[in-house]
């Protein structure tokens, strides 16, 4: 047998998991388990909205020592998480618990970067599409407190410091801080310079697959073993894309739905076109020096979001599949598309009241049933997904044929269906747990249990014939 078994922290913006990977190359066979799931969510302080770091690591632990009870034999933990903020450190104390990218401190933090170096020399120089939350205008707004610091490390980075005592900033992670250049994916000491960041805050850059040392001896005692740490794609985008099973990457697009969606390519080399900068489309980078080329879309945020607000009303629990099934009654005609990417939708609250406000400033009916918002809610973001696809094939030049949607918004059935039908496109649905997944295979491929054949398309194969995607045919 050429494999074995790992453990992966998967860490989402609503909840957080730690499953085990089982791995058997030589047979030809992949599976998961889950032993311990948690939730996560921004905590309101009085400084703003926050990351609650200290109880994910603490639910982390816990779950690797349910990990290595379930399966002795772990051979290593990879860590993944959404990307772009951070804990500042001195010396082995966090300096507070990181701020929530959804925070509105970072309004100011974009004016000020953007005084120094615009947006067009920005995008010249990482790539980036531009979000109000990338870590480089987040810095802008942190004052004093950078002056305290003698690290930054990005959350999957912070918690595999903790466990290991080493710092290193992981290379598809580090892509989206908008401190990393595009060209060559070495830091920008010139730009950091010119903001003011003190380069000795970052990390030494690591490849997923690296390793990053055996656990404290403190922390092997907590969990019941000496684990090896290992970099993964720690960006979560970046380990899901390596799960799609992708046949033909050049003909392929995907959308990584969940909180977000992440719709895009992947490409050998960046795209940096004034188009591409007009477009909002971002050059992240992905496992073994690929790009990700990518558009970001509010996701499934909107469905959950909107859904909180109305048990928050009702103080009654809502059926998500039972909510679904009542939208697929309503006719598509029936509702109008929104905006999905209006940045009123970003902040937590009552988001059906911010969407019937679009629609009246629109002069468009609003949906006055929750089935027919859902069904608004889809048919946006279905159009959103569409219209991100054929705008990346158009910057990109290619030619598509397919499109595969990973994470929990491959489960949407109606979703995936009105993305087929609006796109004129195959869509491919699953693997449903497709970051945990690339987490898994990324340890796997540095323990040596792919041998010589350790390509992502290597591994892609393994996936599609464990995880078989469900088809879904453009409808007139």
């Amino acid at each position: 047998m050429i494999g074995g078994s790992v453990a992966a922290v998967d860490l989402g913006a609503t909840s957080g998991r730690v499953m085990i990977g089982r791995v058997d190359a030589s047979a030809g066979t992949l599976a998961l388990e889950q032993v311990a799931r948690f939730p996560n969510g921004g905590v309101r302080l009085a400084s703003g909205l926050h990351w609650d770091l200290t109880a994910l690591h603490g639910h982390a632990l816990r779950g690797l020592a349910d990990a290595v009870r379930t399966e002795p034999g772990i051979a290593s933990v990879g860590i993944d998480s959404w990307a772009v903020d951070y804990a500042l450190f001195r010396g082995d104390r966090m300096l507070g618990e990181p701020f929530h990218y959804r925070d509105d401190r970072t309004e100011r933090g974009v004016e000020a970067v953007h005084g120094t170096a615009s947006f067009a020399e920005l995008y010249r120089r990482n790539g980036l599409q531009f979000l109000p939350f990338n870590t480089l205008y987040q810095l802008a707004a942190e004052g004093d407190a950078l002056t305290l610091a003698d690290a930054l490390l990005l959350v999957p980075d912070a918690l595999a410091f903790q466990l290991t005592g080493v710092r290193a900033a992981e290379r598809t992670n580090a892509s989206t801080t908008g401190l990393l250049r595009v060209d060559d994916g070495e830091w920008d000491t010139e730009l950091m310079d010119r903001l003011g960041y003190d380069r000795a805050l970052f990390g030494d850059l690591v490849d997923p697959g690296a390793s990053l040392g055996m656990l404290r001896r403190d922390m092997a005692a907590e969990i019941g073993a000496s684990l090896e740490v290992v970099a993964v794609g720690s960006h979560d985008t970046a380990s899901a894309v390596v799960a799609v099973p992708m046949t033909d990457p050049t003909t392929a697009a995907y959308i990584s739905c969940g909180t977000w969606g992440l719709v895009g390519l992947e490409l050998e080399h960046a795209v940096t076109s004034d188009a591409a900068r007009e477009a909002n489309f971002t050059n992240e980078g992905g496992v073994d020096g690929r790009v990700r080329f990518l558009h970001n879309v509010m996701g499934l945020w909107l469905l959950s979001e909107s859904v909180r607000q109305w048990e928050r009303e009702t103080g009654e629990a809502i059926d998500l599949p039972t909510l679904l099934a009542d939208a697929t009654e309503v006719p598509a005609a029936a509702v109008a598309v929104f905006d999905a990417n209006d940045p009123r939708f970003m902040a937590p609250g009552d988001l059906p009241a911010r969407i019937a406000a679009w629609y009246r400033e629109h002069d468009l009916p609003v949906p006055s049933t929750r089935a027919s918002f859902t069904r608004a809610i889809v048919e946006s973001l279905a159009e959103a997904f569409a219209g991100a696809v054929r705008d990346a094939a158009d910057l990109a030049g290619r030619r598509l044929e397919t499109i595969h949607v990973v994470g929990g918004g491959s489960l949407n059935r109606l979703l995936c269906q009105r993305t087929a039908d609006r796109s004129g496109l195959p869509v491919l649905a699953g693997p449903v747990e497709a970051t945990a997944i690339g987490n898994v295979l990324v340890q796997a491929r540095a323990q040596g249990w792919f041998g010589t054949d350790a390509s992502l398309e290597r591994l892609r194969t393994l996936v599609a014939s464990a995880y078989p995607p469900r088809r879904f045919t453009p409808q007139p």
